[in-house]
């Protein structure tokens, strides 16, 4: 590839290999006057992935996109917050996968796949991967029609279409940069980018801000039992919970009126998050057909494996909301204040899963990344190379 089209891909090994081999240090990239354009593009690059969606720059150089992918990892490393961490990568892949969707030289995305350890052939107008690639790329999505059994295999081989393809790599980027993040960066790096790390920072503060309290209202999260603490944190990571846990937590906040473009919000860091289908789901979670869900109890939350972090108030308590009710009513009178009583827990919130659906299936949002806030290599077999976890251009 020419340095254009690697300026596209950076995070390709050959892309590493390209800026290695530059007569520029790293140190001049990073202190510099003449790198003044790289630093700022990735400033944007990192801001936008907090913010949003990582966007085009086409008056910059090539070179300028392409050494701007770096140094953000850096940026990112000298935070070294997992919550940007999860958005970063997130963006990266998702802006990776809007560039190989308008790719008409399907050669480029066979050694984009390559690089992946994806060995794919080009058939009609799609591509034709073996069933073994296909399950490790595919690991991390819990759409149904992404599952094996709903494919058709041919001598051991899938049949995709361009975009099923590219969205497989998106998932293995995501991976690989989440993976390799935070890099081992010397202090002087971070004091010489410390213009840059500040408003990073401050980005970050504000966005988990809006995700936090203040995007709650009058409610109190500081009162959300430990099991939908932990959902929480994990959809606004960009966390690819499973269908039950994404049920439970939609449910909850809906029950304590968090709105339905609030929860729309959240989950819009989704890999695959579509706002109409979502609005769909969470509306009719919310009673657009006439039933209104209640979250499950804690016994079905056990038996789904989203009980996390049980506490002590845990035991005596048989539902989240009774959980949450209980515990604002305990910080109410602990602060001199009176205690609410216009919201009783009923008796079926100690026991029952009230009306919630047979299935977690049959209740779906978008997905979002691995099934665990931890940062683990999850859904890859790829390990990150001794070069992706110190100061490296590439990776």
């Amino acid at each position: 590839m020419d340095v254009a089209k690697l300026s596209y891909y950076p995070f390709l090994t050959q892309a590493a290999a390209y800026v290695g081999q530059m007569d520029s240090s790293i140190d001049d990239i990073i202190r510099s006057k003449a790198y003044g354009m790289p630093r700022s593009r990735a400033r944007s690059r990192v801001i936008q992935s907090i913010t949003g969606v990582i966007g085009e720059d086409d008056n910059k150089p090539d070179i300028v996109e392409l050494l701007s992918y770096p140094i953000a990892r850096i940026l990112v490393s000298c935070i070294d917050d997992d919550f940007l961490t999860r958005r970063y990568a997130l963006a990266e892949a998702k802006f990776a996968n809007a560039r190989m969707q308008k790719e008409d030289d399907y050669g480029t995305l066979l050694e984009i796949g390559a690089d992946f350890n994806i060995n794919a052939s080009i058939v009609d107008k799609g591509f034709q991967i073996h069933f073994t690639d296909y399950i490790r790329g595919a690991a991390g999505m819990r759409a149904i029609n992404w599952k094996l059994v709903n494919r058709r295999l041919r001598s051991g081989y899938v049949n995709i279409t361009k975009e099923e393809y590219t969205r497989l790599l998106q998932e293995g980027i995501r991976v690989r940069i989440f993976n390799s993040l935070p890099l081992v960066v010397p202090e002087s790096f971070c004091l010489a980018l410390e213009e840059y790390v500040v408003e990073v920072r401050t980005c970050l503060e504000q966005s988990k801000k809006e995700l936090g309290e203040e995007g709650f209202g009058e409610m109190e999260p500081g009162s959300f039992p430990p099991c939908i603490k932990h959902l929480l944190a994990s959809a606004q990571g960009g966390v690819n919970l499973a269908h039950s846990a994404r049920f439970a937590l939609t449910s909850f906040l809906l029950n304590i009126e968090l709105s339905v473009d609030q929860i729309i919000q959240l989950f819009g860091v989704s890999p695959d998050f579509k706002e109409e289908m979502t609005r769909y789901q969470v509306e009719h979670i919310a009673g657009g057909t006439g039933t209104i869900y209640k979250p499950p109890s804690c016994s079905t939350m056990i038996t789904y494996g989203n009980c996390t972090g049980k506490d002590i108030l845990c035991r005596e308590i048989g539902h989240p909301l009774s959980y949450y009710r209980k515990k604002k009513t305990i910080a109410t009178i602990e602060t001199g204040g009176k205690a609410d009583e216009g919201h009783p827990a009923s008796p079926n919130e100690q026991t029952l899963p009230s009306n919630e659906p047979a299935s977690p299936n049959e209740q779906t949002l978008p997905s979002n990344e691995p099934a665990s806030p931890d940062k683990q290599p999850v859904h890859s077999d790829e390990s990150p190379s001794p070069n992706e976890q110190t100061v490296s251009p590439g990776k």
